[in-house]
């Protein structure tokens, strides 16, 4: 991952040089991108406001593209941003802003994971076939569809191998996602996406793996602070009893992945993941010019296939705040407070209804989101390093 492995040295300090005006960090809602409960609200302010204090810039609150540039500006937006959005922005590069930018918003998507059905398929502007050919080694057997009669025709492909999971590529925290076991129960699910909404964003339609442990590798970049990491997810019930994301329990090392890879304890099916996320991210970079980010995250699946085969694979990526945030935004301000400090362990935890957070932990939400009811989120360094 050469974009974010940066040499000691090269990366621009932490703090702003002396004489140089003082920085503002903004938030930045992009309209019509998500994102926008009352819970991730609250977390996009509290780390907006804490990244600020870690650059020693001014939180300056909702931002304003149209406003003119003055001092330097950190942006904290709610999506991945696309090109067009960056330069209307002045964002530059991966030290203007916690996220990332991509040349099409497809791009940030689950639909670039998996190759079309074939050569013809329909597919939107920019779609580049290369990088499926470029990623293979490093994800799950599968297809995107961006027709409703190619996704059938995808799936009835798929099925013969086992069964099926469908997935809608915007869906978030394991939602929007079925599987289908016969080609009546694939039917029956991709319909109720709809035609429109397949053609508009496409639909992934994956391996399913029995009972998966999901891995997260990921790297944040914060001025001179390259911290990479890798971690587990774990799943809770909403409130409304459906099985979604409930947090991460991260180990975070100073410097890139290549540090992480050479960790003398990660066992082989770590290694592996970190292997898979480091050539999925290559290929992105390879395949869509004008991509860069400062926060990167790939959920990499791991389990056993229907015929009891192990296998292991990139599920999608994450260019943007997300679900292990708190944990790195913990973790970046510790690492800051002590130079010499090379690795911890922090997590993340999502709860809902009258579950309670562990002790010790940071709550920056509790209360009735709309959307979802009463949820709690919150932040918590953990007491060990154990590398595995």
């Amino acid at each position: 991952m050469p974009q974010l492995d940066f040499e000691e040295g090269l990366a621009p300090p932490l703090m702003p040089a002396p004489g140089t005006p003082p920085g503002e960090t903004w938030l930045w809602h992009v309209p019509g991108r998500g994102y926008d409960s009352a819970h991730e609200r609250a977390a996009r302010t509290d780390f907006a406001q804490r990244l600020a204090a870690l650059k020693g810039y001014r939180f300056a609150g909702d931002f304003d593209p149209q406003r003119p540039v003055g001092a330097p500006q950190y942006v904290v937006p709610n999506d991945t941003l696309t090109t067009a959005d960056a330069q209307a922005a002045g964002i530059h590069g991966p030290h203007d802003l916690f996220g990332g930018v991509v040349p099409h918003s497809f791009v940030a998507t689950k639909a670039i994971t998996h190759p079309l059905v074939d050569a013809d398929a329909a597919r939107p502007e920019g779609w580049s076939a290369d990088f499926a050919a470029q990623s293979a080694d490093a994800v799950l057997h599968g297809y995107t569809a961006f027709s409703l009669t190619e996704a059938q025709r995808a799936g009835r492909m798929m099925l013969a191998r086992g069964p099926v999971r469908v997935k809608a590529v915007r869906g978030t925290a394991g939602r929007g996602q079925s599987v289908a076991h016969d080609t009546e129960s694939l039917d029956r699910q991709l319909e109720a996406l709809g035609e429109p909404a397949i053609a508009a964003d496409g639909v992934v339609l994956e391996e399913n793996l029995r009972h998966p442990d999901t891995v997260s590798v990921g790297q944040v970049l914060v001025g001179s602070l390259v911290l990479s990491y890798y971690g587990h997810q774990r799943l809770t019930y909403d409130n409304q009893g459906e099985a979604v994301y409930g947090g991460s329990q991260l180990t975070l090392v100073r410097g890139g992945l290549d540090v992480l890879m050479a960790e003398p304890f990660l066992p082989d099916a770590l290694r592996l993941a970190v292997a898979q996320a480091r050539s999925y991210h290559a290929a992105v970079e390879r395949s869509y010019a004008g991509f860069f980010a400062s926060r990167i995250n790939y959920d990499v699946a791991q389990g056993m296939d229907v015929h009891g085969q192990w296998r292991s694979g990139v599920l999608e990526q994450s260019w943007r705040l997300g679900g292990a945030t708190s944990a790195e935004i913990a973790a970046l301000e510790r690492f800051h407070a002590d130079p010499t400090l090379q690795r911890l362990r922090a997590a993340s935890g999502e709860c809902y209804g009258e579950e309670q957070a562990p002790e010790g932990a940071q709550i920056y939400y509790r209360d009735v989101d709309p959307s979802v009811g009463l949820i709690t989120r919150y932040a918590l360094i953990l007491p060990d390093a154990d590398p595995a």
